[in-house]
């Protein structure tokens, strides 16, 4: 066995006063736990993606990492029941003299069990055929109940048309018809902590935004967008579903990775209240951080304005309109014609110059160290 390597962690009193701290030992994180049972160490970083262990918490026994929950015990480093496999060092500690003293050598490895990829992980390969169209709806409704939506009819009349007409394979998918919890703000915690697919995804079965994912990133050569106006901006679902979609534009952040690859988006904005433009404005700056491209005119709209909340004839107004209707399909033309253009002749994008784009690193913030 190698040498025992012996260091000083400092005052004993440094590690009693708290159940978990994480400490760097010659550039070696090491999670420091205490209890009445005595001490624990091991190692600081996570199986996972690298989380920082001593900075979670202890369920009883086990350290739980603070970016996406794993467990590993804070004496033996062996995971939680079931995920024994997954094992991270453990350290060997002491007390000399009032201090906490560790042996930098571990006196067990690290082990990771074998992961099936998630699906999503997959290597992105546009299939062959025909273009593919996704629609999404963003009104939010009692799928029990369903109601008349203005938004949802010109997006259905966008999808017929793209179906009928312009022999393309449409998909709807309504976000008031999935469970899926809201973002939880892992790229808060550490960029390196929010991943593809969305840790969430990951993690739990339960959530149901996958279809979103697939349709995003795998399957659909255009997507869709309809929302209502909700007190001058985008539904709470839509930005319900963007804040998710946060984990397809940070692989571009932190990767360099494009996952929109040759793709188009186009939307469909109504409602009782103005500020089409405002809502159109955030929507198609959004969408062109994750990589889509647009048509020319790239959305439809409908308003009767601040003034005229007569939501009865507003409805009435939408269902009679065969203007509407035809901007409804030449949207779809338009989407579908470019979507064409892109699958046919444009090189794949993979990654981008980073001069100017978010995150990027300026020479002077980098420091002469790092040139």
């Amino acid at each position: 066995m190698p040498e025992a390597n012996w260091r000083d962690l400092g005052p004993l009193e440094d590690f009693t006063s708290q159940p978990l701290r994480q400490v760097l030992v010659d550039k070696t994180p090491i999670a420091v736990s205490y209890t009445e049972g005595g001490f624990g160490a091991v190692s600081g970083v996570c199986n996972h993606v690298g989380g920082p262990l001593g900075e979670g918490r202890l369920d009883g026994e086990y350290i739980v990492c603070p970016w996406h929950q794993w467990k590993f015990h804070r004496r033996s480093g062996v995971g939680e029941p079931g995920f024994e496999e997954d094992r991270v060092p453990r350290y060997e500690t002491r007390i000399e003299g009032g201090r906490l003293l560790v042996n930098v050598v571990p006196a067990t490895s690290r082990s990771r069990k074998p992961h099936d990829p998630h699906p999503l992980a997959r290597p992105i390969d546009r299939a062959p055929g025909g273009i593919r169209v996704a629609g999404i709806s963003t009104t939010n409704m009692d799928e029990s109940n369903p109601r008349y939506s203005t938004s949802d009819a010109l997006l259905q009349e966008s999808l017929d048309h793209a179906r009928t007409a312009l022999q393309c394979e449409t998909k709807l998918i309504r976000l008031s018809a999935l469970r899926f919890r809201n973002c939880e703000g892992y790229y808060s915690k550490s960029a390196q902590a929010c991943t593809w697919p969305c840790s969430i995804t990951q993690m739990d079965p339960q959530d149901e935004l996958e279809p979103v994912y697939e349709a995003f990133v795998h399957w659909a050569d255009v997507v869709l967008v309809a929302t209502p106006i909700r007190w001058g901006v985008a539904s709470a679902l839509y930005f319900k579903m963007a804040e998710r979609l946060n984990c397809v534009q940070n692989q571009i952040t932190i990767r360099d990775r494009v996952l929109i690859r040759r793709k188009v988006a186009a939307f469909v904005i109504t409602g009782g209240q103005d500020n089409v433009q405002g809502v159109a404005g955030e929507m198609l700056c959004f969408f062109s951080e994750l990589g889509f491209q647009f048509p020319q005119f790239p959305y439809i709209a409908h308003s009767r304005g601040w003034s005229a909340e007569d939501m009865e004839r507003n409805v009435e107004h939408v269902m009679k309109s065969a203007e509407l209707r035809e901007g409804a399909q030449q949207l779809a033309v338009r989407a579908v014609e470019l979507a064409k253009v892109l699958v046919s002749t444009c090189p794949v994008v993979e990654q981008t110059p980073r001069g100017g784009r978010k995150a990027y690193r300026l020479e002077i913030e980098r420091g002469p160290e790092s040139r």
